[in-house]
């Protein structure tokens, strides 16, 4: 399988969503020595690309947002394009050496990128960032982002910043943005979401003291759920938000 991306857009085949091969690949000017393999092994056979922002898909074809595609690729198809954006973008973000501007050159038997000039190496970058569901009694926190185009209610979520481990973010990330004291953090589960190279690690946890205080740049809702409460709309279960809320449903609620 070839990944063709333009920008967060995969090309793919409109009425199958089938992904181009390397007939269709080389026919839009796509040679393969300049396709990356997303496994270590050089003889892979799944490979990705950038193109540029102007290239136009071939007749047939389609450049579809990324996270459009969830339902529409299967699991295992939508796993390996996540992985193969990730290395697209690795690959066209760091062509040069960021210490000397020297031309990079891949490493054949890693994911790493090297300058033959001082020997700075790049590798794929992978952000982890905690998710936290906080649970009150028979209710649960959900919150609206300021930065999402949609009315879903979801988990709190933060990046992880340097230094810190990521019981240390939870609490930072909490406070700063409802207020709230937690304790009694339980790992849930983790995952890959490549919007571009993000690592999710979702834990639950339980409600020590505070009241809810916004912070308005980042959250434009906060309140407690529970039980007899209109259900909000919430995060999709493709996502592990979507699971983490779904596990922890107050009573009476249901989602599909």
């Amino acid at each position: 399988m070839n990944f063709v991306f333009r920008r967060d857009e995969l090309l793919i085949e409109e009425a199958s969503s089938v992904l181009p091969d390397m007939a269709l690949c080389e026919r839009i000017g796509l040679r393969a020595e300049i396709l990356q393999p997303i496994w270590a092994l050089p003889e892979s056979p799944h490979r990705t690309v950038h193109v540029e922002p102007g290239v136009d898909a071939p007749q047939g074809y389609a450049f579809r947002k990324l996270r459009s595609l969830f339902g529409v690729l299967d699991d295992e198809r939508m796993a390996l394009a996540g992985r193969a954006y990730q290395i697209a973008e690795w690959a066209r973000t760091h062509r040069f050496c960021g210490v000397c501007g020297t031309p990079a050159q891949r490493v054949p038997t890693e994911f790493c990128l090297r300058c033959p000039s001082c020997g700075f190496s790049a590798y794929p970058r992978i952000s982890p960032a905690m998710m936290v569901l906080i649970r009150k009694g028979d209710s649960i926190l959900l919150a609206r982002h300021t930065t999402t185009a949609t009315a879903r209610y979801t988990a709190l979520a933060g990046f992880v910043e340097p230094g810190e481990s990521i019981e240390q973010t939870i609490h930072r990330e909490v406070y700063e943005e409802v207020g709230l004291k937690v304790g009694n953090l339980q790992y849930f589960g983790s995952q890959s979401w490549p919007f571009p190279h993000s690592l999710m690690v979702a834990f639950t946890a339980d409600y020590v003291s505070g009241d809810i205080r916004v912070q308005e740049d980042e959250i434009a809702d906060a309140r407690w759920f529970g039980p007899g409460d209109p259900m909000p709309e919430i995060a999709a279960r493709i996502s592990i938000a979507g699971s983490l809320i779904r596990a922890n449903l107050p009573m009476g609620w249901s989602a599909p």
